[in-house]
């Protein structure tokens, strides 16, 4: 049986979209079997992070509407084990069906090793819809105060939903002014009251790969991609030692 985790945020820009893309690819690499989806109706983007813009990807409403079965997901051309469904364009996530979402989780969790859902930013329904199910949240902030606040108060959210296995992904970390400012993974988790899952160094070829249409991970073994891998490991139950 697999596991759903959703990435999600308690605001926009922190690089979500592109975290949920790498980990997914990272966990493909591993042989994994690995279903995406991009829960952020409206404003769908991850099929730019898993370098697939130019693949006719269906929707999960069409595989929920019955158009499709979610055997036809689109496979990634790189990654043969990692399947992708996008999101619906002009369609509210209060009008999707809660219900019907959760039993295609459900189904997916017997066809799949892990789910990875990219969760809308905030804590509105598009966020309730994709972590409703989850066994597992990883909330990604960047190394401000602001944000890592922000995903406090997710965290609380999600608290409130009887989520429990909740962990902090701390993205775009700029190390030498982590070090100015005698920044520790010790201070973080304390600010953020809550367990670390990884950091990931700012990276100019997270926007580079996604200029070119191909993932990070591929062909890249360095900072942001590596920090992916690092954390897939996590995900996968082995023990990797976190830093700055």
């Amino acid at each position: 049986m697999g596991e759903l985790i959703a990435i999600a945020s308690g605001k926009g820009g922190t690089g979500k979209t592109s975290i949920c893309a790498g980990l997914a690819t990272a966990l493909a690499e591993m042989g994994e079997k690995v279903l995406c989806i991009d829960c952020d109706v409206g404003l769908r983007n991850l099929d730019i992070s898993l370098g697939l813009s130019q693949e006719g990807a269906i929707s999960f409403a069409d595989v929920l509407a019955g158009r499709y079965a979610l055997g036809d997901a689109l496979r990634h051309p790189a990654y043969d084990t990692l399947r992708f469904l996008t999101a619906p364009m002009n369609c509210p996530a209060e009008s999707i069906d809660g219900a019907a979402f959760s039993r295609l989780l459900q189904q997916a969790r017997e066809q799949f090793s892990y789910v990875l859902l990219d969760a809308p930013a905030g804590v509105d329904a598009g966020f309730r819809l994709a972590c409703q199910s989850a066994d597992r949240v990883l909330l990604v902030c960047g190394a401000d105060p602001a944000s890592i606040r922000d995903a406090a108060v997710s965290a609380q959210a999600l608290e409130r939903m009887g989520k429990e296995n909740l962990r902090l992904v701390v993205n775009r970390v700029n190390k030498k002014i982590a070090a100015s400012l005698g920044k520790t993974v010790d201070d973080i988790m304390d600010f953020a009251g809550l367990p670390l899952m990884g950091v990931v160094p700012e990276d100019a070829q997270v926007t580079l790969a996604a200029a070119f249409g191909k993932p990070l991970l591929q062909g890249n073994k360095r900072r942001s991609a590596a920090a992916c891998r690092r954390i897939a490991k996590r995900i996968k139950g082995y023990r990797v030692p976190i830093d700055i």
